[in-house]
């Protein structure tokens, strides 16, 4: 078990009407841990991903952060929000904003940080991404893989405790994904406590702690990735890596 968890979730279930789309889903996370969650479409990785900041509702059981239970709505829940980072498939930015302006303005709004200290945390946060230069350009003017980066500058100028990233590469064209990978690889060496929902098992490899492998709405296997790639106990673990490793 984690030593310090800073996530927990206790017999979590989700429906989406009759489909029972997470089952008794158990799972800690502890400070400093990079989970990385892999499995079958449809298994519920990003459902799981999404409850945890709470844009998902659960049925039953509870999800703790930082050994408080998830606010139900208002205040609290953006307070939340705040405290946990989230990257998506999609970047999210708004188009009519600047890059730096994209990355200040829920620190303002939010963290109610001055104007001038926001862009001085923001500018740190694009040169930690690699996009200094691009501050004062529109997204559209941007990638993907670099408007990917500015989204996780934007969700890192919080200082969330935890990161949850839902996919973050599967938008983008192949020469990108390393770019965004990297910065992704940089932040589990600083110690950022991470959930990844992913294709990328190279990823998963050699930045994860642990494996967390889905299949229909259950946590099947949950494992160190030498464990989990060498020796998967499971059927289902076996049958969707032998999918993925061929090709």
């Amino acid at each position: 078990m984690a030593v310090d968890p800073l996530i927990e979730l206790h017999d979590v279930n989700k429906y989406y009407g009759k489909l029972h789309v997470l089952q008794d889903v158990n799972l800690t996370v502890g400070r400093g841990e990079v989970v990385v969650v892999i499995g079958p479409s449809g298994s519920g990785k990003s459902t799981l991903c999404r409850t945890i900041n709470r844009l998902e509702t659960i049925q039953s059981g509870r999800i703790n952060l930082d050994g408080r239970s998830l606010p139900e709505e208002g205040k609290a829940l953006a307070g939340l929000r705040a405290e946990v980072g989230m990257v998506f498939q999609s970047f999210n930015l708004f188009a009519h904003k600047t890059v730096l302006q994209n990355v200040s303005l829920a620190q303002v709004k939010v963290r109610g940080r001055k104007k001038d200290e926001a862009d001085r945390r923001s500018h740190e946060l694009l040169e930690r991404v690699g996009l200094a230069a691009h501050a004062e350009k529109f997204p559209a003017q941007l990638s993907g893989g670099q408007q990917q980066r500015v989204a996780i500058a934007r969700a890192l100028a919080m200082d969330p405790k935890v990161m949850l990233f839902d996919e973050p590469t599967s938008a983008l064209d192949p020469e990108m994904i390393n770019e965004v990978l990297e910065v992704m690889q940089q932040l589990a060496r600083d110690g950022m406590t991470m959930v990844v929902v992913t294709h990328e098992m190279g990823f998963a490899r050699s930045a994860a702690n642990r494996v967390v492998f889905m299949a229909d709405g259950r946590i099947v296997e949950d494992r160190t990735p030498e464990d989990f790639f060498t020796h998967p106990e499971s059927d289902r673990a076996k049958d969707f890596l032998s999918k993925i490793l061929k090709h």
